[in-house]
């Protein structure tokens, strides 16, 4: 079905919502991780759409929704699950089956396992867990919070292959619809990234001190987390340990991707849709 683009305001900001699907079906969130937007799952998305309302968000900040008006305070994992359940209430959407790509996880985590517990009824973390390595905290922090300004789309593009190389192989096409839906022209009419640099301000304390064990340990609807086999966001030792200490949450390794799987192929989707079902 035909991609829709919507704007809600949730919690005191505008944001932009892809949507797919009957406006009747079953709610399906799917949210992104830290510097990216909604539009990553286009594949799934449009494969999904024939059961499922798939709502896949820009988180405040990033893509087409409205930047943080606190730029020190709102860019935050709390005033994120904010804003996720305002949008949830403009939809007017009860419960929600949810996929979370890495930070989209947390954001789901947050939910699932805190007082909005009975509002995901199916947790999907993409590449995720409660504690964050610091290397690789450090690592994301560097690119992200250093946005390229290039002269060119082409520029934009390649900088994007080689900053996401863990995505693992994909198309051309899949690389373009990256470049065209991340860039932002500057007034001297180069480009660069869509999002606010101010993003990883959320990272400004030691990323070793992240903890979301309880939030996690206290989910009690299915969970399928989803490692990327390569991946030094998400320790094999961390998600063997998630497994252990969470009965409802089993797991699936993905060779040949890092940080993250992109849930774009027939198996990876077919993987998803069972799961969901």
């Amino acid at each position: 079905m035909a991609r829709e683009s919507l704007f809600v305001t949730a919690a005191g900001h505008e944001m932009h919502v892809s949507a797919w699907g009957p406006e009747r079906g079953e709610a399906l969130v799917m949210w992104h991780g830290l510097a990216r937007t909604g539009r990553d799952f286009d594949e799934l998305a449009t494969a999904l759409s024939d059961r499922y309302r798939v709502l896949c968000p820009d988180t405040i900040g990033r893509g087409l929704s409205q930047w943080a008006r606190d730029r020190d305070r709102d860019y935050c994992l709390q005033v994120y699950a904010e804003t996720a359940l305002a949008m949830l209430d403009a939809f007017g959407v009860e419960q929600a089956r949810w996929i979370g790509t890495s930070m989209g996880g947390l954001i789901g985590m947050t939910l699932a396992g805190g007082h909005a517990r009975k509002r995901i009824s199916h947790l999907l973390l993409n590449d995720i867990g409660p504690e964050l390595p610091q290397a690789a905290a450090e690592r994301i922090v560097t690119y992200v919070g250093n946005p390229p300004i290039l002269d060119t789309m082409r520029e934009l593009e390649d900088w994007l292959r080689a900053a996401y190389t863990p995505f693992g192989p994909n198309p051309d096409s899949f690389w373009r619809r990256m470049a065209t839906t991340s860039a932002r022209r500057l007034d001297d009419g180069r480009v660069t990234l869509h999002y606010d640099p101010k993003i990883v301000s959320q990272f400004a304390g030691d990323p070793g001190e992240f903890d979301n064990w309880a939030a996690f340990e206290a989910i009690d609807c299915p969970i399928l987390l989803v490692r990327g086999a390569q991946s030094d966001v998400l320790p094999k030792p961390v998600a063997d340990a998630m497994v252990a200490r969470n009965a409802a949450c089993r797991m699936t390794e993905l060779d040949g991707y890092g940080h993250v799987p992109p849930l774009n192929t027939d198996d990876q989707i077919a993987m998803v849709r069972e799961f969901l079902d």
